[in-house]
């Protein structure tokens, strides 16, 4: 069985991420033994929002140009309104995103996040959950929208918020734990 501290896993992000949801994740997962990469499209560094204005920024470690799928064993998509509206524009993440949900490795996305498995193409059918105010997004995709503080579908895993993150990263390491999951139909 795969073990957290064996595992390498991708946090995609760009310009805008919501501060807390991409930082909590990777301290804590770094914490539970991972190795965690920051990616983007660009080099350098890409900034966060938070709350109500600019906040830290955080080095990439790789730009998705740099990496394929098979180097990582779970991929996490931080929201804030900015960074997945921005991504969901780029053929390469969107590709990205939806490679990764076919590899049937953990797949997650909290609060706005979901846009960009949306515009994968990969929400239709599942029981997840979202940032409040795309839920008619993730419905007119065929998504199984609930109100919960996380969602599990065959490794895809969902949160509404920033509140939410205890609950998404302790999901987040359990579906590594449990490796992939062959049962998922590709998208």
């Amino acid at each position: 069985m795969p073990s957290i501290k064996n595992a390498k896993i991708a946090i995609l992000a760009t310009d805008g991420f919501e501060q807390s949801e991409l930082f909590q994740p990777l301290e804590e997962l770094k914490k539970a033994g991972a190795t965690v990469e920051v990616l983007s499209l660009e080099p350098g560094e890409i900034k966060a929002w938070d709350k109500t204005d600019w906040g830290k920024s955080v080095k990439v470690d790789k730009t998705l140009s740099e990496v394929r799928v098979t180097e990582y064993d779970a991929l996490v998509l931080p929201g804030g309104q900015i960074n997945p509206d921005k991504l969901r524009a780029e053929p390469k993440a969107v590709s990205f995103v939806r490679e990764f949900y076919n590899s049937k490795k953990p797949l997650a996305a909290i609060c706005h996040a979901p846009w960009l498995l949306i515009e994968a193409g990969v929400i239709s059918g599942k029981d997840v959950t979202s940032y409040k105010s795309i839920k008619t997004d993730v419905m007119n995709a065929g998504g199984k929208w609930t109100d919960q503080e996380v969602m599990v579908d065959e490794g895809l895993v969902t949160s509404r918020n920033p509140g939410d993150l205890p609950a998404f990263i302790a999901k987040v390491i359990e579906e590594v734990e449990e490796g992939r999951h062959d049962d998922r139909r590709a998208a």
